[in-house]
């Protein structure tokens, strides 16, 4: 009898999710003799790329190939060139530079995305990001370095370009670090085209966003566009200057190229518009997940956003379809209820929420609901308070690995239990 495949391209959020929704919908009714997973990546790592910005980056990369190991699932390294959407056969290069074909039955997109980086001038030479950990690791070698310069106004001054969640999380950070470092007030510039820096957010959860900017005393430069970028600094639309020695680049990002590959409506990041299965509706037997899709997550025009949040419910609702179509059994739709939770600018002492319409709920913790047809919940800010005072609200970065990690292990010897 030949056994059916499950492909998955990518190890992050979604993928591993995907794979972890497959192998206990197979496991649950009995099909390991029938259906095969397979994940393709070039390690069997699961990055932590939404904590990239951290002053601490050890353990953001934890290894999954034991966790695969345990749900029965294969890993195969290496990268997906081609899906091969009609024949159903990728073409992957191996790390050891060597090709093989995958047929597959049912093939999950979770490749994720990639910072976005315009022809501005400058900008690839000169300006940090933190999309992969080897740019973490750069930005974060740089901001030690700096110690060893001498005391000018350009050392002290970062400037960010992006006021999303990214943006904000590294400038909050930055902020500190270099006020830990020299023991003075830092000059952190957030630039962003928007007229109001989180207006993205909705108008009361923006207001706490500006409100917390302002009194850890970053500053603010909406309206503005970053025109170009050199060793000393950055030039703005507005024909300003900002003499800077580190400049950082958290402006968007855009699906993985493979997505390019697929059949279909995609919206202007790149996504797959995908029906409230993940499906990519041109293109039979490929699911879209994480970054890669743009899903309605409601009736009230709400779509899943290009977060770690998202991608892990929208990788398990992927997952658990690839195998409901390869077994046969009823697949289950994309609810409201599954996607809830933003990320939280955790060193501006405020939470973010997104209700996805109607049908959301506020957490737990003391939140406002904003005005009607807005959905947002925002938690009040916190007075400002020292790094101590911030770091003993939450638990250690290395407990906080370990916990996700047991977690990670917890829900495959369930599945291994339920098999």
């Amino acid at each position: 009898m030949t056994k059916q495949t499950i492909l998955v391209a990518g190890s992050g959020f979604a993928g591993v999710w995907a794979v972890l929704a497959a192998a206990r919908a197979i496991a649950l009714t009995g099909r390991e003799d029938h259906i095969d997973v397979i994940m393709v990546a070039p390690q069997p790592k699961l990055a932590i790329r939404p904590r990239f910005y951290e002053a601490v980056l050890e353990n953001m990369n934890p290894d999954v190939s034991e966790l695969l190991k345990v749900v029965g699932a294969r890993f195969v390294d290496g990268i997906v060139e081609t899906i091969g959407v009609e024949a159903r056969e990728a073409a992957i290069l191996r790390n050891d530079g060597t090709r093989e074909t995958i047929c597959w039955d049912r093939f999950v997109l979770a490749t994720g995305s990639r910072v976005a980086m315009p022809p501005i001038p400058g900008l690839a030479e000169h300006a940090f990001t933190v999309d992969q950990l080897d740019q973490a690791h750069s930005l974060d070698a740089h901001i030690k370095a700096l110690a060893d310069r001498p005391e000018t106004p350009a050392r002290n001054t970062v400037v960010v370009a992006g006021g999303g969640f990214t943006g904000l999380e590294a400038a909050t950070e930055l902020h500190e670090r270099l006020r830990t470092m020299f023991d003075t007030q830092p000059r952190v510039v957030i630039v962003d085209p928007a007229q109001e820096i989180g207006a993205e957010f909705g108008s009361e959860a923006g207001r706490t966003v500006r409100e917390a900017l302002a009194e850890i005393g970053i500053e603010q430069r909406p309206g503005v566009l970053l025109g170009a970028v050199d060793a000393g600094g950055a030039q703005l639309s507005d024909g300003s200057r900002i003499e800077a020695a580190t400049v950082v680049w958290a402006a968007g990002v855009r699906a993985h190229p493979l997505a390019a590959e697929v059949p279909g409506e995609h919206d202007a990041a790149g996504r797959v518009v995908g029906d409230l299965f993940l499906r990519a509706p041109a293109a039979p037997g490929i699911f879209v997940t994480g970054d890669t899709v743009k899903a309605a997550t409601d009736d009230a025009g709400n779509f899943n956003l290009m977060t770690c949040q998202h991608a892990l419910s929208l990788g398990r609702v992927a997952g658990y379809n690839d195998r409901c179509r390869t077994g046969g059994t009823a697949a289950a739709p994309l609810q409201p209820a599954q996607i809830r939770h933003l990320p939280r600018p955790r060193r501006m002492g405020c939470h973010v929420h997104r209700g996805m319409g109607p049908s959301g709920q506020a957490g737990a913790g003391r939140r406002q609901e904003v005005e009607a047809g807005d959905q947002w919940r925002v938690d009040l800010p916190a007075r400002r308070r020292s790094r101590r005072g911030l770091r003993s609200r939450q638990p250690g970065l290395r407990n906080r690995a370990l916990t996700a990690w047991r977690s990670y292990l917890g829900l495959a010897l369930h599945i291994q239990g339920d098999a």
